[in-house]
């Protein structure tokens, strides 16, 4: 009987498996995806087509009021475009300031790389609140910029730095720099410097290189840092609120108006479904030119025209022509270049960059002295020292319940990220189903629905099951927004991973659940501690569902952040910024000695 089903199997080689073997090659697909999937569904897609249901939709039926009177006044078609010109701004200045730091990190040694990564890590993880504060103390009207100015001499009275675009654009750019180096430099990371070097023995000037070879292969990760850094500017209301006028609204302060004073859900939803089109719009072209794959660390998938001839292929090669020949014009009338100057380290280049660091770090650091300030005011330069500042956060107990909140749900929420994300990683990076860009493109959806979006879907949603102002929605709603960021890190390490070392626990006989945790989790362990940093930091750092879902008897330290910030502006802010800044410092210190222990075994 055996001899002869083999025999069969063996004529019939393209037959379709056994059912029960069909059965269990789907099983355990299903079983690692079903998390995320459900996690996904119940806290992303329901809530957010909820709200947006909200805006067709009342108790007289189908109707499309509130689009007429979106439509119908010319302030909010206004605001859109406002909204629209502080991302685009911010974007172009974000990448064009963030492109020499990456390029300049990718080609240190790993000592070297490590020590500016640190600055830009450092940045990246500090609350968007601490840094846009900094500048409401640098850009006041007795703030450390005109105090300095009036203190040389070069004016005679307070500048208005404050409340208007340009303040706007410097604190978008400060905050939203960090995410675009680090989206370039994955990509920039893994381009072949064998390629410009060939190019240069083949007689081609430093110039040309630069804009003929090395650029075109950078320009996935320019795509995809434009990309983030723009989603999320067009979400952003933190740093317009505290930099800007009303001449500087963005479109999710209309959302947030709507939600919190005027309670009217349908014309929320209606702007929600306005800010969600355009973002859609723009990722639909990202996906068309790039490749969304590429936003985890993924090879480009240009979908431009077949034929190579098209005019905007010869456009392109005319104009990075004419930089190539511009930039060698400039470096022919310079001084000598040294050796390392050949390697593509010039003087001019660390200069650039070391100003830009000073640029990201700068202001965060000068709540440090600020808060120390004897002063009841914050002036600058501080006058005396006191510790009275954090005293009074460690006496307060709104500060201290605000602090052991948002401890305990960032732990949460890390945890329960690393759990659901990993096996999702596991699954797009060494599973064999089908339909692996589809289950990204779901995974990486918070990221592509702007987080005030979420944050109102998420708070109707709870406001239904009584889970406003519960430890457990809060969990449940940061993890929504952490997981993707889990899955890219987890993917990233796992391209990394020598599977040969599992194939050798096979061949001894391990099972696969003995090979996973005798091998494969104690070598990526530091990637697994690194992805659940990066979920806590994320669950620490975020205001936008807490400010709807927090509740008001107990909130999160960003959301009591925020409402000190918005009555009044106290040294206490600077002593809590201050110790938000050595905390994330550290964190970004164990992360990387968790690194380096993983590199060394």
């Amino acid at each position: 009987m055996n001899r002869s089903a083999l025999t069969a199997e063996q004529m019939h080689p393209d037959a379709p498996p056994p059912r029960p073997a069909r059965w269990r090659a789907w099983l355990r697909p299903g079983a690692m995806s079903a998390p995320i999937i459900v996690l996904l569904l119940v806290m992303l897609v329901y809530p957010v087509g909820q709200l947006l249901l909200l805006s067709v939709h009342n108790d007289s039926g189908f109707t499309l009021v509130e689009y007429k009177r979106l439509f119908a006044s010319s302030v909010y078609v206004d605001v859109l475009l406002i909204t629209l010109k502080v991302s685009l701004w911010t974007t172009f200045f974000s990448v064009l300031t963030g492109y020499p730091i990456a390029y300049l990190i990718s080609s240190l040694t790993r000592e070297r790389k490590n020590r500016l990564l640190f600055w830009v890590l450092l940045s990246f993880w500090t609350s968007f609140l601490v840094r846009t504060f900094a500048w409401v103390v640098l850009l006041g009207r007795n703030g450390v910029i005109n105090q300095v100015l009036l203190g040389l001499g070069i004016i005679d009275r307070p500048l208005s730095l404050l409340y208007n675009f340009s303040a706007v654009i410097v604190g978008m750019v400060h905050a939203l720099m960090p995410l675009a180096v680090l989206t370039m430099l994955s990509v920039m990371e893994n381009i072949d410097r064998r390629l410009p070097s060939a190019a240069a023995t083949l007689g081609a000037r430093p110039g040309t290189v630069f804009w003929k070879v090395y650029f075109p292969l950078s320009l996935p990760g320019v795509a995809a840092g434009a990309l983030m850094v723009f989603v999320t500017a067009i979400g952003f209301f933190i740093t317009p609120t505290l930099l800007g006028g009303r001449h500087q609204t963005m479109i999710t302060q209309l959302i947030i108006d709507q939600v919190m004073q005027a309670l009217n859900w349908g014309f929320a939803g209606a702007i929600s479904v306005l800010l969600l089109a355009v973002v859609l719009l723009v990722f639909l072209i990202y996906d068309r030119m790039v490749g969304l794959s590429t936003m985890a660390g993924g090879s480009s998938a240009a979908r431009g025209p077949k034929h190579g001839g098209g005019w905007s292929r010869k456009l392109g090669d005319v104009i990075l022509t004419a930089l190539g020949n511009a930039t060698d014009a400039v470096i022919s009338i310079l001084p000598k270049r040294s050796k390392r100057a050949a390697k593509g380290e010039t003087l001019t280049l660390r200069v650039i960059v070391i100003l830009l660091l000073v640029f990201l770090s700068a202001p965060a650091f000068l709540m440090i002295p600020l808060s120390f300030d004897s002063a009841s005011g914050l002036a600058w330069p501080p006058h005396g020292f006191s510790l009275q500042w954090y005293r009074q956060i460690t006496d307060s107990p709104l500060w201290m319940q605000a602090i052991t909140r948002s401890m305990l749900v960032g732990i949460g929420t890390g945890i329960l990220s690393m759990l659901i994300g990993t096996p999702a990683a596991f699954l797009l990076v060494r599973g064999g189903m089908k339909g692996k860009a589809a289950m990204l493109a779901f995974i990486l959806a918070p990221i592509v629905v702007p987080r005030m979006i979420i944050a109102v879907g998420v708070f109707y949603f709870f406001a239904k099951i009584g889970l406003i102002g519960s430890s457990f929605g809060l969990v449940l709603g940061h993890t929504v927004v952490a997981v993707p960021y889990v899955v890219i890190t987890m993917m990233a390490v796992l391209r990394n991973y020598d599977t040969r070392l599992d194939l050798a626990a096979h061949s001894m006989g391990a099972r696969p659940w003995a090979t996973l945790r005798r091998v494969t989790f104690p070598i990526l362990g530091a990637g697994l501690m690194s992805s659940f940093l990066f979920a806590f930091a994320t669950s620490f750092d975020e205001l936008t569902i807490a400010l709807f879902s927090s509740g008001g008897l107990s909130t999160t330290l960003p959301k009591q952040f925020w409402d000190e910030i918005t009555m009044q502006i106290s040294p206490v802010i600077a002593a809590v910024s201050t110790c938000l800044f050595v905390f994330i410092a550290a964190l970004i210190w164990v992360a990387d000695r968790l690194r380096r222990r993983s590199l060394a075994s």
